[in-house]
């Protein structure tokens, strides 16, 4: 079992403070065995079985709660009076209202509570209203490059990211010995986005429109994209789908935690810019078993992985501009900000045409605050610092803590 202790220490400083724990994440991210794991060290460190009580909505065993009132009851009627009490509760967007029980559940001093989902409704404006100032959410994403590199410890850096990026970031699939096995199990599980997490929840019924669209997203990975450019590129290869059905589509794929997307922001001008974004895909495994790789592709999927490494190191990302030019990350986050460009590689055919580092230099040149400014690349460049921007191996960069 991968330790995520990125996640388990958040819990683990929040442990007995009077605040619901929300982990959100795309379905079998771990949220799961991040509660087991969790769980252990609450069992190593003091605290009984039997304060702890567990609900995994998705097992069938608890198939009699199917509302926000038997929910409420039978964690209450299980709660310990003279102890303190640990609530789990997987996948609790499942229940109508839950956030009723979860709701009155807090209220009780002697309850300390955890939810997960899969979904962002979680979090929908309505329970984040009743819920204002009593909760933390925990991000959860599938395995980060150096979690990764926990499972196969004997690959070279090379060979773990060209597994990476094919079989994905899934933890399960590290159990899995062949591609065939983890072809198959990343079917079933952009299967269950597709309808469960999607269609269903949504109530879409052109399932065959619902994964054109997602697969034009996949495949369009850091390419500035607009609602209205999907939709006229589907109408134009003779798929007939308006804007408004383009963007609730899009909605859902967000919403499930199956794509990411980016915003643009206007560096010189200080503004959020209301066209154009970037999508990003949560598990590489996914694009890669529904479209394959394609010839030129690799940059687009390096900046994916630095997209989602941003996250998980508690950056909001967007997409920068700066007068004609393109900053691929502007990170913010409480301490400032980071400039990022990620290029494949800096080298032209001719190893002494500086033209593509020229030009991913040139961009961060225009950029006149003291922020930190870095280029990444897969060159196995050393270290270097170019007028103040730092050029860095991106698997150095993903490694380091």
């Amino acid at each position: 079992m991968i330790k995520r202790n990125q996640y388990l220490d958040v819990l683990k400083r929040f442990k007995d403070k009077e605040l619901i724990k929300v982990i959100t994440g795309i379905r079998r991210c771990g949220k799961s065995t991040l509660l087991e794991m969790y769980k252990e060290y609450l069992l190593e460190n003091g605290v009984e079985e039997e304060q702890i009580i567990s609900i995994n909505l998705e097992d069938l065993k608890y198939n009699f709660i199917d509302s926000y009132m038997a929910l409420y009851n039978y964690v209450n009627d299980n709660l310990n009076a003279n102890k303190k009490n640990y609530v789990f509760i997987d996948e609790v967007q499942k229940i109508l209202e839950f956030q009723k029980a979860v709701d009155s559940l807090y209220i009780n001093k002697n309850v300390d509570l955890y939810i997960t989902g899969s979904n962002a409704n979680l979090l929908s404006s309505e329970l984040a209203t009743l819920l204002s100032g009593r909760y933390i959410e925990v991000k959860m994403l599938p395995l980060s490059f150096k979690e990764y590199k926990d499972a196969y410890p004997k690959l070279s850096n090379d060979e773990l990211y060209q597994k990476y990026i094919s079989y994905g970031s899934l933890p399960y699939t590290t159990n899995l010995d062949n591609e065939d096995d983890v072809s198959m199990y990343l079917s079933s599980i952009y299967n269950d986005i597709i309808i469960k997490d999607v269609m269903t929840r949504k109530k879409i019924q052109d399932e065959t429109m619902l994964r054109s669209v997602a697969n034009f997203a996949m495949d369009n990975v850091g390419n500035l994209v607009s609602v209205n450019s999907i939709a006229n590129t589907m109408t134009s290869d003779g798929r007939d789908i308006n804007v408004r059905t383009v963007e609730r589509y899009l909605d859902g794929f967000v919403e499930s935690f199956f794509l990411y997307k980016a915003s643009r922001y206007d560096i010189k001008g200080k503004q959020y810019l209301k066209t154009g974004e970037k999508y990003y895909v949560s598990d590489l495994g996914l694009r890669y078993f529904m479209l394959g790789r394609k010839i030129g592709d690799y940059g687009h999927v390096l900046e994916n992985i630095v997209y989602l490494e941003l996250l998980r190191r508690g950056y909001d990302v967007f997409v920068g501009k700066v007068d004609e030019y393109e900053i691929d990350f502007v990170a913010v986050n409480n301490k400032g900000r980071l400039y990022v460009q990620v290029a494949d590689t800096l080298k032209g055919v001719d190893k002494s045409d500086t033209k593509i580092l020229d030009r991913e230099l040139r961009s961060l040149k225009k950029i006149n605050d003291n922020y930190e400014k870095l280029v990444l690349t897969s060159d196995k460049t050393p270290l270097a610092n170019e007028e103040g921007i730092i050029i860095r191996n991106v698997l150095d960069w993903l490694l380091e803590k």
